[in-house]
């Protein structure tokens, strides 16, 4: 749990039990709910040991692990000094850059068809001027959550240096192998196919390459997205979903999709922000070190973990396995930050055509609410009897919709009791074992 001092400043962080010993006490309060921090109310932070802790990054393009970590001395069982790395805590921080990615194209939709049925006028895309640091908004987004949560872990805990896995992707080998570098010949639609269809297994018939994602839906006609069908399969398809489509067979789509080539798009995400993530992370003033993938994975073998960001991240940097050193504990407690922005800026609901179908309200907070609040609702009759917590979805009227675990329920303002405002994620908290099973 992280611990702040009387006058806000981060101290080492604790046990959980050591924190409700501090709450029954009375000698701390609780100074935040998600994630945990508690202040203590009789000592200063010239009055404490703070040896300082590291912070671990392992940057993913779907997903960041980030793990706060404490090296200490420690003898080991022949009598030698090591060091050894322990884990204190541990956040799994999930993007919200393919949202981003199909907002940014249902917005370029609307620009496109409003323009060819009102009037027409040649695309202008060519006399944009862009700074040579610019970053689509969905690659942006990554650099800029991550140096947000580094920043607010900074004020929660004592970090003293930072450490960042950096690796690159050859994307022009990637590619090859795409398009059929293999001797094999299977990144080719018709070698993946194997000369039937992929959906029913017809052999000796007529068949036509399929999106397995469908333009219309925002495919491409990269070989990667193609596969062979027969004309009844292709057609009753459609634009659907492979997903939807062989939903009532999952055999036949667990092997539709293992014949499909691992994408491009997260090496070529990982390759556009690295440099970007790591002038800002300087930025912060603290020292900052990189080290390659494959010492992360080498820590990750020696010490017998599972693969997982969280994880990597603890392995990222040396550990002196030769001279004894190791990882003695995993950081716990594990949150699942979730990026979920902080709302539109848009005053209008278009409709399927990008026209404006109706007018947003202008003010975003009802009642002393915004949507996105911690709230706790106290439902004194219904249904919904009882205590909840879980965020809130405000409405002008007065009854707001609060998300629990068991579903959403409305209720008035007045039994609302405001807990922790919106800061633009979602947070959660799981076993290093159920984010390990969500990989595999």
């Amino acid at each position: 749990m992280f611990v702040l001092s009387r006058d806000g400043l981060p101290l080492m962080p604790c046990h959980p039990a050591r924190a409700r010993t501090l709450l029954t006490r009375g000698r701390a309060a609780v100074a935040r709910h998600t994630p945990f921090t508690i202040r203590l109310k009789d000592r200063k932070r010239v009055d404490a040991e703070v040896s300082g802790v590291e912070l671990r990054i392992d940057p993913g393009s779907r997903g960041t692990g980030l793990a706060l970590t404490e090296t200490r001395p420690q003898t080991s069982p022949d009598g030698r000094a090591r060091m050894v790395r322990r884990g204190l805590v541990a956040i799994e921080l999930q993007h919200r850059g393919p949202q981003i990615h199909q907002a940014m194209v249902r917005r370029a939709g609307y620009r496109r068809r409003r323009r060819s049925a009102l009037r027409y006028r040649p695309p202008r895309f060519a006399n944009r001027v862009r700074r040579p640091d610019w970053l689509a908004p969905s690659l942006r987004h990554r650099v800029e959550s991550i140096c947000s949560v580094v920043a607010r872990l900074r004020r929660y805990a004592p970090v003293v240096e930072i450490h960042i896995e950096r690796n690159s992707f050859d994307i022009p080998a990637l590619s090859a192998t795409e398009r059929g570098g293999t001797p094999t010949g299977l990144a080719r639609p018709r070698g993946r196919s194997g000369g039937s269809c992929v959906y029913c297994g017809a052999s000796g018939v007529p068949l036509e390459a399929d999106h397995i994602r469908a333009r219309a839906r925002g495919g491409t006609d990269r070989p990667a997205n193609l596969l062979l069908a027969c004309v009844p399969c292709n057609q009753a398809k459609a634009a659907r979903p492979v997903e939807e489509f062989l939903a009532h067979r999952p055999e036949r789509l667990a092997d539709v999709l293992g014949r499909l080539p691992p994408p491009l798009s997260d090496s070529a995400a990982m390759n556009a922000t690295k440099s970007q993530l790591l002038l800002l992370l300087e930025r912060a003033g603290l020292p900052v070190h990189c080290w390659p993938a494959s010492l992360t994975s080498a820590n990750r073998a020696a010490s017998g973990l599972a693969k997982s960001h969280t994880l990597d991240a603890l392995c990222v940097g040396p550990l002196g396995s030769d001279a004894g050193g190791a990882i003695v504990r995993s950081a716990t407690p594990l949150y699942v930050l979730a990026s979920t922005g902080r709302g539109s800026y848009a005053r209008t609901t278009p409709d399927r055509y990008g026209f404006p179908r109706l007018l947003r309200p202008r003010r975003k907070r009802h009642q002393g609410f915004a949507s996105g609040d911690l709230v706790r609702a106290t439902v004194l009759k219904g249904r919904w009897t009882g205590v909840w917590t879980g965020r809130v979805s405000v409405r002008s009227t007065g009854r707001h919709s609060v998300a629990s675990p068991l579903g959403r329920f409305n209720a008035s303002h007045e039994n609302l009791r405001l807990l922790q405002r919106a800061d633009g994620f979602a947070y959660a908290r799981r076993s290093e074992a159920e984010l390990v099973e969500q990989i595999g």
